[in-house]
């Protein structure tokens, strides 16, 4: 089964980048590099920090917003859960959630899962694209969302309609085409039909 190994994301300022995302604990999954061509409007994906309760969510967006990012979506609860949407300083945004509504323990900063979210044209398309690349399907909804299973890895692939990804991130969806990120696996590298490039971590 393919998996996930790093995220490499494009940034304007490296150290800036790495000092925030050390604060926010996901430095030993996310590595950035400094970007060539700064790039600007949506990216077409999102980045998610799965949790297991509300609090843990208040601690997470508090500490990245006392590390310089901003609210695109101040935390709320929701029918699916409670959660909030944030973009770091270099532009990446980030989503902060969980489905629990009721705290059951202390708010220690530990999530259970990052989750690349590809906003992409045709979800369809990109699903069958990515299962020929030995993904497994986890979830399915038709054409609006798949997600694939990830047992050995903390960093687990999903599948949205680009404008709804940018309208679930409270932003507009128009932007230059650059999205600003690799994505490291164990596979060989390979670029997607929406324009992500993959990139081999096999030693």
């Amino acid at each position: 089964m393919t998996t996930i190994d790093t995220l490499v994301l494009d940034v304007p300022d490296t150290s800036a980048a790495k000092a925030f995302y050390t604060e926010l604990g996901v430095d030993a999954h996310v590595a950035v590099a400094e970007a060539a061509t700064p790039d600007t409007g949506f990216r077409g994906y999102t980045l998610s920090l799965v949790v297991s309760q509300p609090n843990i969510v208040d601690a997470f967006i508090e500490a990245a917003l006392g590390a310089g990012a901003t609210v695109l979506k101040p935390v709320k609860k929701s029918l699916w859960g409670y959660g909030g949407v944030v973009q770091a300083p270099d532009g990446a945004i980030w989503k902060v959630a969980t489905s629990s509504k009721k705290n059951t323990g202390p708010a220690e900063r530990r999530f259970d899962d990052i989750v690349l979210l590809l906003g992409v044209e045709d979800v369809k398309a990109s699903k069958q694209f990515y299962v020929d690349r030995g993904f497994e399907v986890a979830k399915s909804f038709g054409r609006k969302y798949v997600e694939f299973a990830a047992p050995d890895s903390r960093i687990k692939l999903a599948l949205y309609g680009r404008r709804a990804l940018a309208k679930d991130a409270g932003v507009p969806a128009d932007g230059t085409g650059a999205h600003g990120i690799v994505i490291g696996s164990d596979v060989p590298g390979f670029t997607d039909p929406d324009g992500f490039t993959w990139q081999s971590t096999a030693r």
